[in-house]
């Protein structure tokens, strides 16, 4: 099994260390190549034998510019600095248990910056996979911040700056015709086969790259995120990690004028991927997308079929990071064709729901309609990207809330459009839709003045490129307009540096009235007498339990009704401690009860629905503890240390 593998390459990686023999049983190899890969020993820098049993070989499946060097291995070696950060990790991740893990990463953490313990974590998942997921079960409020957000944006960035691993898949627009053929090199080198033949992957995470959290385009070194995305499946649903695949769809990257900090990417000697822009067009909408992905024979349309094809049509396939551009009509094209959603528009919209309904329960602890609640406010949505969007359509469409509350902006102010719909600020069909008819008569790209025009109790900020627009005059005039009950505000934009308010800045300049969330992780903040406890408004909330419920039920498709239930489920499961300490989601050290609660309410949504292709029971109870049953969890060898 895969998890004797591990077992038994940690075991020989020991062996190696300290000189006794190394058992030819087991896949040693660390590295992802297609030559046999060679790993390094932390007390000798030599480099373990090959395995006779080794993964089968890649080439296809690695990342362009790697594979043209001549796979992993050499691309590490050939590397002065590479290589010797490889060595350097190596050595500093001797770990065998969870409980040495731990005391090294919390040693490396202690240096005040989270990139080297995020490389760490990276090297302790090659040589032992087991002890990973056991370390980040045993302390997910330490650990995922450092394995994603906020760590995983500037890992990223410097992703050709850190060693190269197996782990992920790379298909290039070069691939179109034989995108099938590269899956299948993947699989038959990192997947195992059931008994019907097939390799077994349940989920797949895939992105182009083209828009990273709040960085913009970073295309193949983007490949932190499906990795991370797949962690945090694994942390808080019990996925199992060995039946998954993350994966980049390389179309090409943009130069340095396509992300937010301008860092020359494409034509860095450490750029992984293909080394040419991206092509691009003009669509129906008036909005530039990526070419590829809408030819007759479409990029993204070959990929889903071929994973299909694969490992079969229930196989879960969830878009991650494409520009807002491509994103919403990529999901409106295939959602109806595979097992897919788009955590981006609909996780982020559902945990953004969930957290209005989590302040909705700090104004009133007792209430227990909570959808109710939300009906009769009003909300100013900051921002007009795929996670606003995703709220409004959530809002409108599932939770009922009137349009006539449901106020959004973009660059030009608040967005308008003309009786007929022809003239208007929308800048595509997704924004238009949130228009309000009729030119506002006042300044509306002056927030203070729109917030004097609306009266909002919500303010939900997700900009991604105006960090602190949320000063001191909007904090005080949301506090001035709602004196009857608690304003919220929200600051979604990732990573920190991108926040349009810290949790600092808020709780001190309210005085402790406004209610805050944030997309990001903020540390507690002390004001009055009182600690007040951030929620991080991350969709890991919403999508390791909405994809478990999918997988386990077998479900035929996901339609937008399954996150308005997962939001449900997660204000839900706020318990007296969290509202005490003013948070609006659950402690993160609950994230796998809380993705069980979803998980749950997914099944027994799709049950209802008639979207099950297997019952797992015929009430709350049972279908909770079938999926507990099938929950997966690390296990891992060696003495505590």
């Amino acid at each position: 099994s895969p998890v004797q593998l591990h077992f038994a390459a940690r075991v020989a990686q020991s062996a190696v260390e300290d000189g006794t023999p190394v058992p030819r049983t087991a896949n040693t190899g660390l590295l992802m190549g297609c030559e046999q890969s060679t790993g390094i020993g932390p007390s000798s820098h030599e480099a373990i034998p090959p395995s006779t049993t080794p993964g089968a070989p890649r080439n296809l499946s690695l990342a362009a510019s790697v594979a043209a060097k001549g796979g992993i291995d050499k691309w590490n070696s050939e590397d002065e600095d590479l290589d010797s950060l490889l060595k350097m990790l190596s050595a500093m991740c001797s770990a065998t248990t969870p409980e040495g893990a731990l005391k090294e990463v919390k040693a490396v953490m202690s240096l005040g910056h989270n990139l080297w313990a995020y490389a760490y974590m990276r090297m302790l998942y090659a040589k032992n996979p087991e002890v990973y997921y056991a370390a980040l079960l045993k302390k997910p409020s330490m650990l995922l911040p450092v394995v994603y957000t906020p760590t995983v944006g500037e890992a990223c960035q410097k992703f050709g700056k850190l060693p190269a691993f197996r782990r992920g898949c790379y298909i290039s627009i070069k691939d179109r015709g034989n995108v099938k053929k590269v899956i299948e090199e993947y699989a038959a080198s990192e997947l195992s086969k059931g008994p019907d033949g097939k390799y077994m992957c349940d989920c797949i995470v895939f992105s182009d790259g083209g828009r990273i959290l709040g960085l913009g385009d970073l295309a193949a070194w983007g490949m932190g995120i499906p990795v991370g995305k797949l962690d945090l499946y694994t942390v808080c649903a019990g996925v199992n990690p060995h039946r998954t695949m993350p994966v980049i769809l390389d179309a090409g990257c943009t130069d340095a004028s396509g992300n937010s900090d301008k860092i020359v990417i494409r034509e860095s000697p450490k750029y992984t991927g293909l080394k040419q822009d991206r092509a691009k067009h003009q669509s129906e909408a008036g909005t530039t997308v990526n070419t590829a992905f809408y030819t007759e024979k479409s990029f993204v349309g070959e990929f889903m079929q071929a994973a299909c094809d694969v490992f079969g049509e229930r196989v879960l396939l969830q878009f991650e990071d494409f520009n807002s551009n491509d994103a919403f009509p990529l999901l409106a094209e295939y959602r109806d064709k595979f097992l897919t959603y788009n955590d981006d528009i609909q996780g982020t919209a559902a945990v953004a729901v969930a957290a209005l309904m989590g302040a909705a329960k700090l104004r009133n602890p007792g209430c227990t309609d909570l959808v109710g609640e939300l009906k009769k406010q009003t909300f100013l949505f900051h921002g007009a990207g795929s996670a606003n969007i995703g709220t409004l359509k959530l809002l409108v469409d599932e939770a009922g809330v009137p349009r006539e509350r449901l106020f959004v902006t973009n660059s030009r102010g608040v967005i308008w459009k003309s009786a007929d719909g022809k003239n208007g600020s929308f800048r595509n069909d997704e924004q238009k839709e949130f228009a309000q008819v009729g030119k506002p008569d006042y300044d509306s790209t002056k927030l203070t003045t729109v917030l004097e025009q609306i009266k909002p109790i919500s303010l939900v900020g997700a900009v991604g490129v105006a960090p602190g627009c949320f000063d001191k005059d909007v904090v005080n005039t949301m506090v001035r307009l709602n004196r009857e009950q608690r304003p919220s505000i929200f600051a979604l934009s990732n990573p920190r540096d991108k926040a349009e308010i810290t949790a600092t800045d808020a709780y001190t300049w309210s005085n402790g009235a406004v209610i805050y969330g944030s997309g990001t992780a903020f540390e507690d903040v002390d004001v009055g007498g009182k600690t007040f406890a951030p929620g991080q408004v991350n969709n890991v909330y919403i999508f390791p339990g909405v994809s478990f419920g999918a997988i386990c039920c077998q479900a035929r498709s996901i339609p937008e009704r399954i996150f308005m239930v997962a939001a449900e489920a997660v204000a839900n499961s706020l318990n007296d401690n969290d509202i005490k300490a003013d948070r609006i989601v659950p402690h993160p050290d609950r994230l796998r009860e809380v993705g069980l609660n979803v998980a749950t309410a997914v099944v027994l949504e799709m049950q209802k629905l008639g979207l099950a292709g297997k019952t797992l029971g015929a009430d709350h109870a049972a279908v909770r503890n079938t999926l507990a049953s099938l929950m997966w969890s690390p296990s891992y060898s060696g003495d505590q240390e």
